[in-house]
């Protein structure tokens, strides 16, 4: 028996060699979520709760700059997405009125200015994402009963549906060339990460289990997909190639790790973090 486990600790305990240790950005521990890179590599936006507000912040990835994107916006605002170029920003904007929020979709310029709706609100409109050549949004509505995938052109028109499950389909992502979405969906119980062609043809199913998937992002080479998994208990940072294969664990700590978004080169991957308390940003290089 000896053998069988020693070989076993090694197994174990071998080390990532997808990722190395990963750096903290932000140490404020207040809530932070749906993070992306700015192109040029140095600027990180994300959504991020303080002082009782959700708001649109961004921070560079020095650490540097805190500051909020759209500071004159008093109601909840979210979930931003830079265009390719990353000369605007598509987000979500909630219009509070009782108990409920009328969500829209807005963009504006990189620096807050030229703000403009682009989906008013029907129902809840959520998770805009621009397209890699800038001419379409991806983003999640509930206007035709539960949580589904759809598109609209730049300037707000050929509004097109590419989902009709009767489970939510949520996070999506555009793959690099433009030609295939990642996104999780509950169509077979558990929310798990598939991909389709982009025009809503040509579904696969990417992940297993009884452990929920989710918020898939594409490595720039499209190669790979990183996601977030309970598959080992928290919430852990994920990549596999892009059919599924080969998954890893890339943060394997306590405490929850979401959020995932990759560099333009594809060589660093940011991520929300409560390994040590609160909710911050933490960056690691990737393999």
């Amino acid at each position: 028996m000896r053998p069988f486990l020693s070989v076993a600790v090694v197994v174990l305990f071998l080390p990532n060699t997808h990722a190395a240790e990963p750096v903290r950005v932000t140490t404020d521990g207040s809530f932070k979520q749906h993070l992306q890179w700015h192109p040029n590599g140095k600027t990180l936006l994300f959504t991020r709760i303080h002082q009782g507000k959700m708001a649109l912040w961004t921070v560079g990835t020095d650490g540097k700059d805190l500051a909020r994107l759209l500071p004159d916006h008093k109601e909840p605002h979210f979930d931003g997405h830079y265009s390719t170029d990353g000369k605007r920003v598509v987000y979500v904007y909630d219009k509070l009125e009782g108990t409920d929020g009328k969500l829209s979709i807005r963009h504006c310029t990189a620096d807050g200015t030229d703000d403009r709706v682009l989906v008013p609100h029907k129902a809840f409109e959520e998770s805009p994402r621009w397209s890699p050549d800038g001419k379409l949004v991806l983003w999640v509505s509930t206007r035709h009963g539960n949580p589904e995938l759809y598109t609209v052109t730049g300037d707000g028109k050929d509004e097109k549906r590419l989902t009709s499950e009767v489970t939510a389909d949520l996070h999506p992502n555009w793959s690099p060339d433009g030609k295939r979405i990642a996104f999780t969906s509950g169509r077979t119980g558990k929310q798990k990460v598939y991909t389709m062609n982009a025009d809503g043809s040509g579904v696969k199913r990417l992940t297993d289990g009884d452990h929920l998937d989710a918020w898939p992002v594409w490595q720039p080479d499209g190669q790979r997909l990183a996601f977030v998994s309970r598959k080992s208990g928290d919430a852990d940072v994920w990549l596999m190639d892009a059919d599924g294969k080969n998954p890893v664990n890339l943060t394997r700590t306590e405490g929850d790790d979401t959020s995932p978004a990759f560099s333009r080169d594809g060589k660093r991957l940011a991520f929300v973090s409560s390994r040590d308390g609160g909710s911050d940003i933490y960056v690691m290089d990737v393999k």
